[in-house]
């Protein structure tokens, strides 16, 4: 189970992580393996729908079992699964780098985190930074 200590500490890690890399302002949402949200942060000067995708990144690889690195290459390849998986899990689903799943040592799904407010590249690797200052495991569907 994904506490609230460990989602409090994998935002914080990954806004220290865009800070460092002079990142835009990023929003950041952190999911238990249920979908429920555990954290969230938007950092000054964001846009005004960037909570919105962030949400969708992280709800999109719970809901599917995979990051949205692995999303975004099944939406060029298979549009129209994407599509239709949007719909079933009602439209909180963005297929682009930026939602990691978070796993513990052994590989279990404990939640995951989306962002967004950079390239989907730089979101991918503060959500991966953050991930790794709490000791847990980054699945980006890579």
């Amino acid at each position: 189970m994904l506490t609230l200590t460990q989602a409090q500490t994998i935002l914080s890690g990954a806004l220290a992580y865009a800070d460092k890399a002079g990142l835009k302002p990023l929003a950041i949402a952190v999911l238990d393996a249920r979908g429920a949200q555990k954290a969230f942060a938007a950092q000054d000067g964001t846009s005004l729908k960037r909570g919105e995708i962030a949400l969708g990144k992280a709800h999109g690889a719970v809901a599917l079992g995979i990051g949205t690195r692995a999303l975004h290459k099944m939406a060029l390849e298979r549009p129209y699964f994407v599509e239709a998986a949007t719909h079933a899990v009602g439209g909180s689903l963005v297929p682009v780098p930026g939602g990691v799943l978070i796993r513990d040592a052994g590989g279990a799904l404990l939640g995951a985190i989306g962002i967004s407010g950079d390239t989907s590249d730089n979101d991918e690797a503060a959500a991966t930074a953050g991930i790794a200052a709490v000791g847990l495991a980054a699945d980006t569907g890579a």
